[in-house]
């Protein structure tokens, strides 16, 4: 049996995906997209994707830009600047014991 608090609790999820949906569709109206976008017809399919994301992996706007603008991971980045500059001390700064 369902209690009143699991109906409020489906309630309001459904309410949240067709505010998300809504919110898409107004990105779409005032970016144009309608016009030549064929996703639009079904529009239950921006509960969980986003209107200007075209899916296309070589996109500018879709792609990871490290792969577009050949940038390094943080990672990467902390690596090359530990390498030219040692660090003498742990990570709490007290110099360790030799």
């Amino acid at each position: 049996m369902s209690k009143e608090e699991d109906k409020f609790k489906h309630s309001k999820r459904l309410l949240k995906d067709e505010n998300a949906i809504k919110k898409q569709m107004k990105i779409a109206k005032d970016h144009k997209v309608t016009e030549f976008n064929p996703k639009l017809d079904q529009p239950h399919r921006f509960h969980k994707h986003y209107v200007m994301n075209c899916g296309n992996p070589d996109c500018f706007m879709c792609a990871n830009p490290r792969k577009i603008f050949k940038e390094k991971t943080i990672q990467e980045q902390r690596f090359e600047q530990d390498v030219d500059n040692p660090r003498d001390t742990h990570s709490n700064g007290i110099k360790p014991n030799e």
